[in-house]
């Protein structure tokens, strides 16, 4: 297999992440990155919901019905955690108390636009997605690099309503890393087994290469 698999994403994700940082995860494959971080480093998860300090989704027969994350996942702490109510869990986010926000995505322009709330024809799900766009200093987009029709969602423009514009910092998918440099696509990195030519081939939207 060529790419990485969701569970090799998360891994990926988790290799850049720094000491002492602290960082909303999303709903979807970023809720696998908790369970990928170097064990030199202490990452701070935070969960919009009230929880700071977030670990892996729990285990089969491990569940606390008392820790759910946002994305209703069962979820366990880290050493340090803290639970606290929405509106001081969002004056972190709006504070830019956050070092990273770790979203997912159902496309990303070529400026660095997100669209990652809503689907046309779909039921919306705006959470808190755009008060991290705006508060937070680094937004790390993960997702899937074509949806499942096999459509880029690396694209020009977003079809999609816009969560944010131009805050998107990097893009990670199971094809490659993408940063985001003066609104512009630069190819920084392969995923196992993936040639340029086929990141080329399903995405969209233009981008510079180096690598």
């Amino acid at each position: 297999m060529t790419g990485y698999d969701a569970d090799g994403l998360a891994a990926r994700v988790a290799a850049d992440l720094e000491d002492g940082w602290y960082v909303n995860l999303g709903l979807g494959l970023p809720t696998g990155v908790a369970a990928h971080v170097r064990p030199e480093i202490e990452v701070m998860f935070h969960s919009e919901n009230g929880l700071m300090g977030i670990g892996a989704i729990a285990e089969p027969g491990q569940e606390d019905p008392d820790l759910v994350d946002a994305g209703k996942h069962y979820t366990t702490l880290r050493t340090g955690a803290a639970a606290f109510d929405s509106s001081l869990s969002f004056a972190l986010v709006r504070g830019g108390h956050l070092d990273a926000a770790i979203l997912g995505g159902l496309q990303v322009s070529a400026t660095g636009d997100l669209a990652n709330w809503y689907v046309p024809g779909g039921q919306p799900g705006v959470g808190g997605a755009m008060d991290l766009v705006a508060g937070t200093p680094r937004i790390w987009v993960v997702m899937w690099h074509t949806d499942r029709a096999g459509r880029p969602k690396v694209v020009p423009t977003c079809d999609y309503p816009l969560t944010g514009r131009g805050v998107v910092n990097r893009v990670y998918t199971n094809l490659c890393i993408f940063d985001v440099v003066d609104r512009t696509l630069v190819l920084r990195e392969l995923a196992p087994g993936v040639t340029v030519d086929e990141v080329r081939a399903k995405t969209s939207a233009p981008f510079t290469t180096a690598v």
